[in-house]
């Protein structure tokens, strides 16, 4: 979230460019052969149609694929098969593939992050780029100007002096010399190594998430643990990602960078169908979320959604509440509190409206709940930086993966229904039993909702 002695800066940032909730494109009502890339190109229609029949093959009777794929591509790009895709899950497990991943590289480490914390993680992460750099592999790295807020300059200045490029997303400095000042930030969190393996998720560079959650000590004020999702993948989609990181590098005037096969050749990794999903505050809409919205739309079995910023616009309530009236098992797992009360009020003011409607809502609780997951009908998963709040929706830069499959789906829902054995049920009567002022708190942080 936002450091405190930032946040009423970027409250008036957001009172000068808010507008509209994103647009959301409408899909046309054909239904055209879905597209599949491999490691040599798109495959014909006959290959793709192929390959999503053995996806396919096995699973839950649904129809997530023919109702939902072909929206999804005309949004969003197409279908890259041939992957292999790890989930990581908490902190420790993420640094400790991230950190072997840069040890390993050769040739380029690209780092996108929210937050780059001069703390006992952040000092190790600084060490080991400067080694790379050091020793021939070109580091490059962009952090975000108000999730970094609390790094001091010099930090990021030691990087520079040994070699890193480093460059500032929307510098709170708005008089930055050569630097086009806009409203957003970048809460992207993305890893590319050599082209060949990528990181996304949840996980910022920070010591909160030193310890996993999923412990028997109970948590105390000192060492509560923060509960997050992250990816490793390798294979063709990796170059998507690799896009998007240079992408934004060159839309925030970066210097120009010196190639280094940042675009090798690449062989099927694994089984795995992936899309890389980048959206910015300067598109018409947010492409993650009118795919997820597409996803719930279709879902025909279950829908389990983990989020940790969850204050939705009413296209995502009616989805929710549409997808759990047609008897789908939709479930909401959210955290039991936060680092920010004004999320966590306004996120529980819709809890009646959802469960009135038949969506059953989980606190996890004994871990801050980081992560930003969804699992559809068994066979469509998401995880990535995207919370499901105005902020996330209209002022940040986020990226996701989509990953379409059974097997993967079992990972998710294995780790989705362990979290639930650690959280607590949400029931209506008993929260129709909560006192005025909790209700009267809920009332104030939604009327500030927009601003959050």
């Amino acid at each position: 979230m936002i450091a405190p002695k930032y946040a009423v800066t970027l409250c008036v940032m957001l009172l000068v460019g808010c507008g509209s909730l994103p647009y959301l494109q409408k899909t046309s009502s054909a239904n055209p052969a879905v597209r599949v890339n491999g490691v040599h190109g798109a495959l014909s229609v006959r290959e793709s149609k192929a390959v999503l029949a053995k996806l396919e093959n096995g699973g839950p009777e649904t129809n997530i694929f023919s109702r939902h794929l072909a929206q999804v591509e005309e949004i969003s790009g197409p279908l890259v098969m041939g992957n292999k895709v790890s989930l990581l899950v908490d902190g420790p497990i993420t640094y400790k593939s991230m950190y072997a991943a840069i040890q390993g590289a050769k040739n380029n480490i690209n780092m996108e992050t929210y937050s780059f914390e001069d703390d006992e993680v952040g000092r190790r992460f600084a060490a080991a780029l400067i080694e790379k750099q050091k020793k021939g592999v070109q580091v490059t790295l962009i952090y975000d100007s108000v999730g970094s807020a609390d790094t001091q300059e010099e930090f990021f200045k030691l990087l520079v002096s040994n070699g890193v490029n480093v460059l500032a997303y929307n510098p709170l400095n708005p008089l930055t010399p050569e630097k086009k000042w806009e409203v957003g930030r970048d809460h992207r969190k993305l890893l590319v190594v050599d082209g060949q393996i990528a990181f996304v998720g949840g996980v910022n560079i920070s010591s909160v998430y030193s310890s996993g959650s999923f412990r028997s000590k109970p948590r105390t004020k000192d060492t509560q643990p923060w509960r997050d999702t992250h990816l490793r993948i390798e294979g063709p989609v990796v170059s998507d990602f690799q896009k998007l990181f240079l992408e934004t590098w060159e839309k925030q005037k970066g210097e120009p960078l010196v190639s280094k096969s940042f675009f090798p050749k690449i062989s099927n990794a694994g089984n795995e169908m992936v899309r890389a999903i980048g959206s910015s505050p300067d598109e018409p809409y947010s492409a993650i979320y009118v795919t997820l919205l597409s996803a719930i739309n279709s879902a025909e079995t279950h829908a389990y959604v983990t989020n940790a910023y969850f204050v939705p616009d009413p296209r995502l309530l009616a989805a929710l509440k549409g997808a759990a009236r047609r008897n789908v098992d939709v479930r909401l797992l959210l955290p039991d509190r936060t680092d920010s009360d004004l999320v966590f009020y306004a996120s529980r003011f819709y809890y009646d409206e959802l469960l009135s409607a038949g969506v059953k809502i989980y606190e996890r609780e004994n871990a801050l709940l980081h992560a930003k997951t969804a699992l559809i009908d068994g066979v469509w998963s998401t995880i990535g930086s995207s919370n499901l709040d105005s902020l996330s929706l209209e002022y940040n830069q986020e990226i996701n993966a989509v990953i379409l499959g059974q097997k993967f789906g079992t990972q998710m829902k294995a780790m989705f229904d362990k979290d639930i054995g650690s959280s607590r049920l949400v029931t209506l009567e008993k929260w129709r039993q909560r006192s005025i002022a909790t209700r009267l708190k809920e009332l104030g942080a939604r009327l500030l909702a927009r601003w959050i």
